[in-house]
């Protein structure tokens, strides 16, 4: 081989080998990143990919409820059978594929990034401890989307929801236009403005808590579910490579490092929470409007072949729990009346005592 062939080879491979490096390293998919979690909620680290359809699941694996489908992903082990976090905290970023969150817990490869809801956790929490009326909240700012819960309609009542009442919240005193390095964001672009208004809900959401402390010490889990889009919308206007769009980026990582330390310490070092960042999701979400305290239906209607109805998943747990349960009784019927049947009356029975004694006296 020639010397020129040679040379040639040797940049070519040189090529390659760069390429191949910046593909590894400079690219990021959606992840999911756990800010804070107590002990006994353990998280291993790797990188295990984790789907978005699967989040719901999560959570409430975390919040120790049961689920239809196992979860068959090692990054979260089993933890105690009777301790529980008492809250969970899910804040999903559109917008961005990571954030730069150094004392996060662990982080995993978001894979499949459907739109989910957490529509399923609330009513398991609403289900399960309806008489202490937990604090249940979900938010999306960007949206004016609100559904508040138990608890939470007495402690965000004065929480400001619509944009309109956020932007009007930025221009009174002790709003974070005053601590906050906003750089090349302005308080006059409609972008901006709506990022801001997303870090202004965060703060409002602590201070309120802070507020209301009480409520992280009762025995009922409180539920927040938060959805913010500012920086979607500033990579729409200004394009990800635009110093607003950079500077927005570490001012969030900022403040959610702070709201998760926050939120942690409230509910004394007995809450998980998680950050979803998600570049944009695969389909658009359609929620369907419910009320989670309507009642099911029972019956089968609609059904004009007289088919059964459809079982939950609770059913295998009861037909062994009932089924067992009278094997048990039967057995233990059979035993005492063969007993019973075969006891011999001339040792140490009551009923030969005091029937041998009648006989004697008479």
């Amino acid at each position: 081989m020639s010397l020129t062939n040679w040379r040639r080879m040797e940049a070519v491979f040189s090529a390659a080998f760069l390429l191949c490096f910046l593909v590894t390293s400079g690219v990021h998919g959606d992840s999911l990143t756990i800010l804070q979690a107590p002990e006994f909620v353990s998280f291993q680290k790797g990188d295990w990919p984790v789907s978005g359809e699967k989040i719901p699941d999560l959570v409430a694996l975390t919040m120790g409820f049961s689920v239809q489908e196992d979860l068959s992903w090692p990054g979260l082990k089993a933890g105690p059978l009777f301790q529980r976090p008492r809250a969970n905290v899910l804040v999903v970023v559109r917008g961005v594929d990571s954030l730069d969150l150094p004392q996060s817990v662990a982080s995993y490869p978001l894979e499949n990034p459907v739109p989910f809801t957490l529509d399923s956790v609330a009513e398991t929490v609403h289900s399960l401890f309806a008489e202490d009326t937990p604090v249940v909240l979900q938010l999306a700012p960007s949206e004016e989307r609100l559904y508040m819960l138990g608890k939470a309609n007495a402690v965000f009542e004065d929480l400001p929801v619509t944009l309109q009442q956020i932007r009007a919240r930025l221009s009174q005193d002790g709003s974070v236009l005053a601590s906050l390095p906003l750089n090349s964001l302005s308080r006059n672009v409609e972008a901006d403005l709506l990022f801001l208004s997303e870090v202004q809900v965060l703060h409002d959401i602590t201070a309120l808590l802070l507020r209301h402390k009480h409520l992280a010490k009762d025995h009922s889990p409180d539920l927040y579910s938060l959805e913010l889009s500012g920086l979607e919308e500033l990579s729409r206007v200004y394009g990800q490579d635009s110093p607003q769009y950079r500077d927005a980026t570490a001012i969030l990582a900022s403040v959610l490092q702070k709201f998760a330390e926050d939120v942690y310490g409230l509910y004394s070092n007995s809450a998980v929470v998680e950050v979803v960042t998600v570049k944009s999701f695969e389909a658009p979400l359609t929620r369907k409007s419910r009320s989670i305290l309507e009642s099911k239906q029972i019956s089968n209607p609609g059904s004009p072949y007289n088919l059964a109805y459809k079982y939950n998943f609770h059913y295998a747990v009861v037909f062994n729990i009932v089924l067992w349960l009278m094997i048990a009784l039967a057995l233990a019927v059979i035993t005492v009346s063969y007993n019973l049947w075969n006891m011999d009356p001339g040792y140490d029975s009551i009923i030969y005592r005091m029937t041998n004694q009648k006989i004697r006296m008479d």
